[in-house]
């Protein structure tokens, strides 16, 4: 048993232990999780596409954040969009290729005013503004999904470019100071065939993502880890103890010392092992 208490066997058992920590602790609960998040996500997509639309204020109003019982949810709203305001979210992709997508305010008469996402333009390359058709005047009635707001990063906040001020992240809480408007919460993503809509942003595929299966995994490493350790040490103890016996075998004193002897493996063992350590009484 003193081979547990080596240093190097002891350095493997902390590690192990500590990587089973973090298997259990961290690793399998951040996949876990991801796996829980995107398989409620796609419930609310999947509820969402057989559900009326309801008012916009009756999810979003008087609220300064937005519910996760709401995304993806689909609203209707009537008002006229600021065309003079819309703006530009850059560096996106469309069937990887570049694009925009075009934000605009809509001054609802429920007396809020939402930040919506009309959609896709595509750029031949970064940098470039395409032409893209205005949205409609006068008052019109739209459908769209509620969107939570994507995270702004200080070092990258909107900046004018192009004749049109554009934004790295779709948040209504940097987007409207720069415009002067006073956005509701989120933003919504108009439906396909809406008044003023582009080429319309699709819905998420539906599908889980290896996150369960990565979860367990984890699981399963933290398990393995310290077993591992266990069996390395059995087989060490082990193989000394087979080396002790054919040492001890081998050093014994022949009963017939000029009687000829095979040579065996475990002789040649023995051997190699006596002239390593030594033959007892020397």
């Amino acid at each position: 048993m003193r081979v547990i208490f080596q240093p190097r066997w002891i350095a493997l058992a902390i590690a192990a232990i500590a990587f089973t920590a973090l298997c259990w602790s961290v690793l399998a609960p951040w996949q876990l999780g991801k796996n829980s998040s995107t398989s409620h996500r796609n419930q609310q997509i999947a509820d969402s596409v057989s559900a009326a639309p309801v008012p916009a204020a009756q999810l979003l109003g008087g609220r300064t954040d937005v519910p996760k019982e709401a995304e993806w949810r689909r609203v209707v709203l009537t008002g006229q969009y600021l065309a003079e305001k819309q703006s530009l979210a850059r560096l996106r992709n469309q069937d990887g290729k570049p694009a925009y997508e075009v934000l605009i305010p809509f001054a609802a008469d429920d007396g809020a005013t939402y930040l919506v996402d009309r959609g896709f333009v595509q750029t031949p390359t970064g940098g470039v503004v395409p032409e893209f058709a205005p949205p409609p005047s006068g008052t019109v009635t739209i459908e769209a999904r509620v969107r939570a707001p994507e995270k702004t990063d200080p070092a990258r906040g909107p900046r004018t470019e192009a004749g049109y001020l554009q934004v790295f992240a779709i948040d209504p809480a940097a987007i409207g100071p720069a415009q002067g408007v006073a956005f509701a919460p989120g933003y919504l993503n108009l439906d396909e065939g809406q008044p003023g809509g582009l080429d319309p942003i699709p819905l998420p595929m539906l599908d889980a993502g290896p996150y369960l299966s990565y979860g367990l995994q984890w699981l399963a490493f933290g398990i393995m880890a310290p077993l591992a350790i266990g069996y390395f040490v059995w087989a060490e103890v082990k193989r000394r103890r087979e080396d002790r016996e054919v040492y001890e075998a081998g050093t014994a004193e022949p009963e017939a010392p000029d009687a000829p002897e095979e040579v065996t493996p475990e002789a040649a063992r023995a051997a190699r092992l006596a002239d390593r350590y030594g033959r007892k009484g020397q």
